[in-house]
């Protein structure tokens, strides 16, 4: 892990119209594509922080799991805030640690997706960004968890703010190359999501969800995504009509169907900004769901959050306890 501390002069330039004091910059220099820009970025991010006169850390990830480390050693210093420079799998592996703390986290995009900081509103311009989150009201909203089955035969829970996914999206997810992303950002997303309509078969999985009755209801279901986010920006925009970060149930697409045609006449629709909701992909409102496999099945159904592979059935999706500190700005729709 690399650390860099940065000492901060008085500046009259730029207001710091909220509380915070000290900040700590966490880079990713994985996420996103390949690009000169990058380091402008950060540079930009840090001067604008500078110059409102923010006590700051700049501190880089630099493999697998230390973003969460980086985000303790964050909160262990003191500071008042995360701020995250990467994109949608950045931020999740930083908000583990901050789930449950008052330290804030915010959002300078920098990822192939960026849906969070879409939701949010925040600017890709970094000094724009930072202005935005230091006029930004510190808002504690509720956070999804998912619990899921690893390799080894373990179970693991990890939150998410974005979305969670059984099926054919987190199939997607294993089949990302990380070189190829980093070259090819979201078209890569567009190659491989083509090949798994082509070459996939939908298995389907037993879903059973409870809602206000707290009866529990089950459908078999090819692909389960409990959304989070108002908008994802970009050509998926308001995929859950209904989704908020602000909202205490989960907003679940169950598509209950194994159809080619079924699953790209809705991806179309959605692009068109047109999509509906039927008995063969249904928006549910649901306060957990448990997925299991059909019995008998082969098939390894995997399980992804906010665009992160995290492993396969069985599993199980709620809204946690706990709750996460977010920098919400000011323009943010609710």
């Amino acid at each position: 892990m690399n650390f860099l501390q940065t000492a901060v002069a008085p500046s009259e330039n730029f207001e710091n119209a909220s509380s915070l004091r000290k900040i700590a910059v966490v880079e990713n220099p994985s996420s996103g594509q390949t690009s000169p820009r990058r380091k402008a970025i950060i540079r930009e991010t840090l001067a604008a922080l500078h110059r409102a006169n923010i006590e700051t850390e700049h501190l880089m990830i630099d493999g697998p799991g230390s973003g969460s480390a980086l985000a303790r050693q964050a909160i262990a210093r003191g500071c008042d805030a995360v701020l995250v420079c990467g994109g949608d799998g950045t931020v999740h592996e930083v908000m583990q640690a901050l789930v449950g703390t008052d330290v804030a986290l915010g959002i300078v995009p920098m990822g192939t997706a960026n849906a969070l900081a879409s939701d949010l509103g925040i600017s890709k311009s970094p000094e724009k960004a930072v202005r935005s989150l230091l006029r930004s009201t510190p808002t504690r909203v509720p956070v999804g968890r998912i619990t899921f089955r690893e390799d080894d035969g373990s179970s693991r829970s990890r939150y998410f703010t974005v979305a969670a996914g059984i099926g054919a999206d987190a199939l997607l997810m294993a089949r990302m190359d990380p070189v190829l992303k980093r070259r090819l950002g979201y078209l890569l997303y567009i190659i491989e999501a083509f090949r798994i309509w082509i070459g996939h078969h939908f298995p389907l999985f037993h879903a059973t969800y409870t809602n206000g009755d707290r009866k529990p209801h089950t459908v078999e279901a090819s692909q389960l995504l409990a959304v989070r986010v108002r908008s994802f920006g970009g050509v998926l925009g308001e995929l859950a009509p209904g989704a908020t970060l602000h909202g205490e149930k989960l907003c679940l697409l169950a598509f209950k169907t194994r159809s080619r045609y079924r699953y790209l006449r809705f991806l179309l629709a959605v692009v068109a900004h047109r999509h509906s909701f039927s008995k063969e992909i249904e928006l549910i409102a649901a306060d957990s769901v448990e997925c299991l496999p059909r019995t008998g099945s082969r098939s390894r159904i995997y399980v992804e959050a906010d665009g992160e592979l995290l492993g396969h059935l069985p599993a199980r999706l709620e809204l946690a306890a706990e709750t996460l500190t977010i920098l919400i700005p000011p323009n943010a729709e609710p």
